[in-house]
């Protein structure tokens, strides 16, 4: 009976209090961790530059997210549901993008998600800004790209089911993206070598995405037979953000799914982290490897302060509904 009552005031607790986590893909933290450990996995030639601004690139990590809620074309960027194509999914839609449109038509792409086709387009932008030697676009789409080959790095960014919704698990993208760093990434190993030359990048982008959708089933079935397990008053707990009180995860449910999915988190970082880095470094060389000492004395220009800061007042229209993948 004690039990009982225990249960039903933890559901009444839990309708009064707020519940919104970050809704943006990783966490703000994990996508500027990301960016930030990619400069040190730099050849010479480019790490001294990326160093110089790793403020930057690691801040500017999120701005993707926040242009999602002005802009109806950013969501779609960040995920594909490979279960919309089908059980052979990867063999069975083009690699190359107009192939793609050509089988499938650009507005049924955009609807499931482009991921792995925007990640070649913006390291496209990368390399020519290189080309042209233009430290402002070189930091903007670096941050960008980050961001983008972040998120394919996520197996709930590779299905419509991304937030468990049609299995009655509303939150795991949160739970596994966002509570899990939180709690255990002082524990992670960031480091993951040098920037290795990309030959084949959209095959790269594709197979990181093969990756992560591998490891979907185990994302979902392993949270579904904890939660068998678990009651709702020590599946979740409260927790001070700010001045508000928030429903999370609790560490002890946490960290049981965290051991279940034996580390999956954490190297899904580290190979996000070693293809940013590869990815830059890729672009730096197809530009012909300009020589980026010529920027040491150079800051950011007024222009792109403005740019930033017109994106730094987009985090807080956070209201409106945004097409697709809405964490």
């Amino acid at each position: 009976m004690k039990k009982f009552f225990i249960a039903l005031v933890f559901s009444i607790i839990l309708l009064f209090v707020t519940t919104n986590q970050e809704a943006y893909s990783w966490g703000f933290f994990a996508h500027k961790k990301i960016n930030r450990m990619a400069v040190f996995t730099l050849p010479e030639g480019m790490i001294g530059f990326y160093k110089h601004h790793i403020e930057y690139i690691s801040e500017h990590a999120v701005d993707p997210d926040k242009r999602r809620y002005a802009n109806p074309d950013e969501a779609p960027r960040h995920y594909i549901d490979m279960d919309k194509y089908g059980k052979y999914a990867y063999d069975s839609v083009p690699h190359k993008w107009k192939d793609a449109v050509n089988k499938y038509s650009e507005d049924t792409l955009k609807a499931y998600g482009i991921v792995p086709w925007y990640i070649e387009k913006m390291l496209s932008r990368l390399t020519e800004a290189f080309r042209t030697e233009n430290m402002d676009l070189i930091l903007h789409y670096s941050a960008d790209l980050g961001h983008y080959i972040a998120d394919s790095h996520v197996p709930l960014h590779t299905t419509s089911n991304y937030n468990g919704q049609f299995t009655n698990q509303k939150g795991i993208h949160g739970f596994w993206e966002s509570r899990i760093p939180e709690l255990k990434s002082e524990g992670y190993d960031y480091w993951v070598g040098k920037a290795k030359y990309i030959d084949k990048p959209i095959e790269k982008a594709w197979s990181t995405v093969k990756a992560s959708n591998a490891a979907l089933d185990s994302v979902l079935k392993f949270e579904e037979k904890l939660n068998a397990k678990y009651s709702p008053d020590k599946k979740y707990s409260f927790e001070n953000r700010g001045k508000t009180l928030i429903k999370v995860y609790s560490v002890e449910y946490t960290s049981e799914y965290n051991k279940m999915l034996n580390g999956m988190v954490e190297h899904r970082m580290r190979a996000a982290i070693l293809t940013v880095g590869s990815m830059w470094y890729t672009a730096w060389v197809n530009a012909g490897k300009p020589n980026l000492d010529k920027f040491d004395n150079k800051e950011i220009s007024d222009s792109l302060k403005q740019f930033n800061k017109a994106e730094e007042q987009l985090k807080n229209d956070t209201n409106k509904e945004v097409k697709g993948h809405n964490d």
